[in-house]
């Protein structure tokens, strides 16, 4: 993912959060071999956002799954992948999969700061207003 994509997406994603009213967010894109492309938080975010913003993207990009569906899954499941990812899982909504127009997976973006949920609408609607397809699982 070039960094300008990634741009793109952390500023459409705090577009649709700031006019849903959320609260500050922090917001973590990463490419799909889960380098960081853009990092952001606003100010009045509480600390660690940055970092449980990493986590769930993280987890959305080293699975293949988003946050959400992630969630879901049996505790020996998640203690096993967290060792995996090296301690970078947040098992809950707000990482979501970005996927091109063919549907392979280019990304993820992280968000966190509001609820579970808005942190995964604010995602999805990053990513779709940038013309990509999310998948928050």
């Amino acid at each position: 993912m070039k960094l300008a994509l990634a741009r793109q997406i952390l500023d459409a994603t705090l577009a649709a959060a700031h006019a849903r009213k959320f609260q500050p967010l922090a917001v973590v894109v990463l490419d799909a071999r889960g380098a960081i492309r853009a990092a952001l938080s606003e100010d009045g975010t509480s600390t660690k956002r940055v970092e449980i913003a990493l986590g769930k993207a993280n987890g959305a990009v080293a699975m293949g799954i988003g946050s959400r569906d992630i969630a879901t899954r049996p505790a020996h499941f998640l203690a096993g992948v967290t060792h995996a990812v090296g301690g970078m899982l947040v098992p809950v909504p707000g990482g979501v999969l970005v996927r091109d127009a063919s549907g392979e997976i280019i990304g993820a973006v992280g968000v966190s700061g509001d609820t579970s949920d808005n942190d995964e609408a604010a995602a999805i609607g990053g990513i779709t207003a940038s013309g990509l397809v999310a998948d928050g699982g």
